[in-house]
C-alpha cells in the first residue's frame, strides 16, 4: 500500500535492487562428547554446556588437562615377554582424541563434558536424557538437540563404557543425527585394547555389525582399526604417573633381575651393579624432583625400564580413529569442499594401524552382504597411512552409499532451508514462487560451480519447481502449505577405476 504524504517536503525512499540469497552453511563443525578434567569458563559451569572452540589451547582453558591413566604391572610367564600390562582403571580418551583431532586439520568444533574424571561411567552421561524424581537432566547427545551449527557427532569416551555400553551409545548417536537431519556420526569399532590375544578382524568387525542394528544406518560411517599415534610423548610418562603404585614390587623385582642377569653374563661388572640396585629401590621412597632424576637414571641404566616405558607409552597412543576422521572431514571441507570424499588421505601423528589390513580382508568391510561397510585404514608402501574407505553404514542404498553424497545433501538442504525461513507466512502466490526459485537457482548455481553437483550446464546439474499445478494443488495454497521440489545431480566418488589394456596388431 503506497505512503500518504500530507506534509511537504523531500522524503527518500529505498527499495532492495538484489534478491534474497541462500548462505552456505558451515559443514566442518564436530560436536565432541566426553569427560574432561575440568569444565570452567568465567567460573561458570560448563558440564552439559555445548561450548565452541576453535584451538586446542581453548580446550585446556575451558576443560583442563588429560587424565592420569595408570597400568598395573605384572609378570609375564613367557621368558621371551617378561611383563604385561594392563590399564588400572577406564582410561578416559577425549583429551588425547582432541590433539589428534587438531593434529589432523581439525578447527572449531563444541565440547560437551558430561563429567570429569573422578565420575561415575554410565551409559546415561551419555544418552538422550536422564529421568530422575520427576527431572529431565540434560545429559550428553540432549544437550546438542537446540545447537544447529554442529554438523558431525563424535563420542571417543564411549569406548570406556564396553562393548555393550557403546552398543547403546551408537544407536542414539545415529537416531539423534536421523533426528536432527543436519549431522553425520562418525562412529568407531569396538576393540578390547587390554586383550592379549591378536586381533581378530572378522570377528570384531560381525560384532560391530551386530550390534549396530538396522536404522538410520544413512547417518554415519564407522573406521577401523584403531591407531598407533604420537599424540603423547616420552616427556610425559614415567614409573610415577603410569605405573600403579601396588605394581612397584614387581617393578623393582624385575628390574633387579635384569641387573642379576647382565652380571652373570658379564655384560656389566659387579661395581656397576652394586651402583644401580640402590637407584631401583628408591622407586618406593622418590617424591618430588627426585622422581624425574631418578625416572632419568633408570632410562640410561636399564634397557627393560625402557622398554616398559615405551610398551605404556605405546599403550596410551593407542586410540581409536573417530576424533581423526573428524579432523579429517574438516580440513577437507575448508580446502575443497564438503563434496570432496574424506578418503585416500593421509593421516597425521601416526605409527600405523593397530591391525594389518590386507586387500583381501578389506573386500569384507568395503562391501558387505548386510551394506554394512567399515571404511579401512591402511598403510601403503612409499604413502603412509590412509583412509581407504568412503562409504556410510548404508552400503547397498544407491542413494546414500557414499560419505561425500550424504554430506553433500545435509549441506544444500540446510543451507535452502534457512534461506526459506523467511518466507514462512508470506503470501504463497506467483511472486513469491519466483523469488523462491531465483534464490535456489542461484545458490546451487554457485555450488554447481564449485564442483559438488555434476553436469554440462546448470539445467543438467539440477532443477527446482514450485507453483500452482506442478508442486501444489489448490487444496494445498488453501492449507497454507507450499511446496518446492528441488533435484540435484550430486557428484560421486570414483571407487573403482578400472583400466583394460590389450594389444594391437602392428599397422607399419
Amino acid at each position: 500500500m503506497a505512503k500518504v504524504y500530507a506534509t511537504p517536503g523531500v522524503y527518500i525512499e529505498e527499495k532492495s535492487a538484489f534478491p534474497n540469497s541462500a548462505v552456505p552453511v558451515a559443514t566442518a563443525v564436530p560436536a565432541f562428547i566426553g569427560y574432561t578434567q575440568f569444565a570452567m569458563k568465567d567460573k561458570k559451569d560448563l558440564k552439559h554446556v555445548p561450548t565452541r572452540i576453535s584451538s586446542f589451547g581453548e580446550y585446556l582453558l575451558y576443560f583442563g588437562e588429560g587424565p592420569d591413566t595408570t597400568f598395573s604391572l605384572q609378570k609375564d610367564d613367557d621368558p621371551k615377554k617378561i611383563y604385561k600390562l594392563a590399564v588400572k582403571a577406564k582410561r578416559f580418551l577425549l583429551f588425547y582424541c582432541m590433539k589428534h583431532f587438531f593434529a589432523n586439520g581439525g578447527s572449531d568444533c563444541y565440547i560437551v563434558s558430561i563429567g570429569d574424571y573422578n565420575s561415575t561411567l554410565t551409559t546415561a552421561d551419555f544418552l538422550e536424557e536422564d529421568i530422575k524424581e520427576g527431572e529431565v537432566i540434560p545429559r550428553g547427545i540432549l544437550s546438542l538437540l537446540k545447537e544447529p551449527e554442529p554438523t558431525m557427532l563424535v563420542i571417543p569416551d564411549a569406548m570406556i563404557l564396553g562393548k555393550e555400553g557403546y552398543k547403546k551409545i551408537q544407536e542414539q548417536m545415529l537416531m539423534h543425527c536421523a533426528k536432527m537431519a543436519s549431522r553425520f556420526a562418525i562412529l568407531d569399532v569396538f576393540m578390547d585394547e587390554n586383550s592379549e590375544l591378536k586381533p581378530d578382524t572378522r570377528e570384531i568387525v560381525k560384532a560391530f555389525r551386530d550390534d549396530i542394528g538396522m536404522k538410520d544406518l544413512m547417518w554415519g560411517a564407522a573406521y577401523y582399526p584403531w591407531l598407533e599415534t604420537t599424540i603423547v610423548g616420552s616427556d610425559v610418562i614415567d614409573y610415577n604417573n603410569s605405573i600403579d603404585k601396588e605394581s612397584y614390587d614387581i617393578l623393582i623385582e624385575l628390574l633387579k633381575k635384569e641387573v642379576a642377569d647382565n652380571l652373570e653374563q658379564k655384560i656389566i661388572d659387579k661395581k656397576r651393579a652394586d651402583a644401580i640396585n640402590p637407584e631401583i629401590e628408591k622407586i618406593k621412597t622418590a617424591a618430588g624432583d627426585d622422581i624425574k632424576s631418578l625416572h632419568q637414571t633408570l632410562l640410561a641404566v636399564s634397557p627393560l625400564y625402557k622398554a616398559i616405558l615405551g610398551t605404556l607409552r605405546a599403550k596410551v597412543n593407542l586410540l581409536p580413529p573417530s576424533a581423526a576422521m573428524a579432523g579429517i572431514y574438516s580440513m577437507i571441507d575448508n580446502n575443497i569442499g564438503v563434496f570432496q570424499s574424506p578418503a585416500n588421505i593421509s593421516v597425521g601423528s601416526v605409527i600405523k594401524p593397530s591391525v594389518n589390513i590386507t586387500h583381501e580382508e578389506q573386500e569384507d568391510l568395503n562391501v558387505p552382504l548386510n551394506g554394512k561397510a567399515v571404511n579401512a585404514i591402511r598403510t601403503f608402501p612409499g604413502k603412509g597411512v590412509l583412509i581407504w574407505g568412503a562409504r556410510t553404514l548404508d552400503g547397498n542404498s544407491q542413494d546414500w552409499r557414499y560419505v561425500s553424497v550424504r554430506r553433500t545433501v545435509i549441506f544444500i538442504e540446510q543451507s535452502i532451508k534457512y534461506a526459506v525461513e523467511p518466507y514462512v507466512f508470506a503470501p504463497n502466490d506467483q511472486t513469491t514462487w519466483t523469488n523462491l526459485r531465483a534464490m535456489i537457482t542461484n545458490f546451487l548455481t554457485n555450488v554447481w560451480q564449485g564442483g559438488a553437483l555434476a553436469g554440462a550446464s546448470p539445467e543438467q546439474a539440477f532443477s527446482v519447481d514450485v507453483g500452482l499445478g506442478t508442486t501444489m494443488t489448490p487444496v494445498d495454497i488453501l492449507d497454507g502449505i507450499m511446496r518446492i521440489t528441488v533435484k540435484v545431480a550430486v557428484t560421486r566418488p570414483a571407487e573403482f577405476i578400472v583400466i583394460t589394456f590389450q594389444q594391437k596388431m602392428q599397422e607399419s
